[in-house]
């Protein structure tokens, strides 16, 4: 296939870029919404999300509009067709396909059955394909910075939060403390250390630093912590009460953060905080890990083998002032 010439800049004045979810890989795309933003610094660029990403999209500051897509499936004709009048109309030029998966891939074929815009992506026959044979054993931020350059984006910035850092806290809590995301992956359950044993590393660092315990999580992940008044008395189970915005405001002030593989820890990686991720076997930290300078990843194939003393251990190497 012949490649197209690549517009410029300029010459873009409509752009629409595409990220469904989930939490960490929309955080790990914050870094090439940047980028695409600073390159097309005139041009008109539309988000395309799903309603949990919203306030994020919109308080990143890289985006003029946020559209969101409800995932219709694919029987429900109407609404795809809704979705496809939508987009159609507003008369693309490019295409940024962050999601590169089977749901965007038809996006780009039935949407645009005949003239299309130019297509970032994976989709056969898109005008800047991504054809790294070795793209699926590739690190997100990799693969993501290496799908840009495509296009002439060269410079892809670490993942930031924009203007969501400003928000500020609704919570009046007291003294030091440290944050446990005990939950995630609700599907995955290997994905999860035992709840029972991040209340014993909660007691300990309560009981020998003097720092208290905060858990943070969904609603499901607040059922799970019943009776954390008697089980660890020093905790705090905020599970269920915090926006995205008012987990980052917490995040700030946390001494360090620990948790499983889920998308909150991308968060914290992002704001520099001190944290140790847990990973089993069911997934790979070389493709999808946070990455940062205060962040350690300590893995074991199987979760429930994981000793306290280890992960105690893992938190005291962290620097922490």
């Amino acid at each position: 296939m012949v490649r197209r010439k690549i517009s410029k800049p300029t010459s873009c004045s409509r752009i629409l870029v595409i990220k469904l979810g989930a939490l960490g890989d929309f955080i790990q795309a914050m870094g090439p919404f940047e980028a695409i933003r600073k390159f097309y610094k005139e041009s008109h660029i539309v988000l395309l999300t799903t309603k949990a990403f919203r306030s994020l999209g919109i308080q990143s500051g890289f985006f003029d509009q946020i559209w969101l897509d409800n995932r219709p499936n694919f029987w429900q004709v109407n609404n795809i067709l809704k979705l496809r009048k939508r987009i159609v109309s507003f008369k693309f030029e490019r295409v940024f396909d962050l999601q590169t998966s089977d749901r965007s891939n038809f996006y780009f074929h039935f949407i645009w059955p005949s003239e299309k815009p130019e297509w970032s992506g994976i989709a056969r026959g898109c005008s800047h394909r991504h054809k790294n044979p070795k793209r699926d054993l590739m690190h997100t931020l990799d693969r993501q910075a290496e799908q840009l350059s495509l296009l002439g984006i060269d410079k892809v910035p670490s993942p930031n939060l924009g203007r969501t850092r400003k928000n500020k806290s609704k919570f009046k809590i007291q003294g030091k403390y440290f944050i446990i995301f005990h939950g995630g992956s609700r599907h995955r359950p290997r994905k999860r250390w035992p709840g029972k044993k991040y209340i014993e590393l909660a007691n300990y660092f309560f009981r020998y630093k003097k720092l208290r315990p905060i858990f943070l999580g969904d609603k499901e992940d607040r059922f799970s912590l019943k009776g954390l008044e008697k089980t660890c008395p020093g905790g705090l189970n905020l599970c269920g009460q915090t926006s995205l915005q008012q987990v980052v405001v917490l995040l700030k002030k946390a001494k360090f953060v620990i948790g499983n593989d889920t998308g909150p820890m991308h968060i914290s990686a992002v704001l520099g905080r001190h944290s140790v991720v847990l990973f089993s076997k069911e997934s790979d930290p070389r493709l999808c890990a946070p990455r940062g300078k205060n962040v350690r990843i300590l893995q074991s194939n199987d979760l429930d083998q994981l000793s306290l003393k280890r992960v105690i251990s893992a938190v005291n190497l962290l620097k922490m002032n």
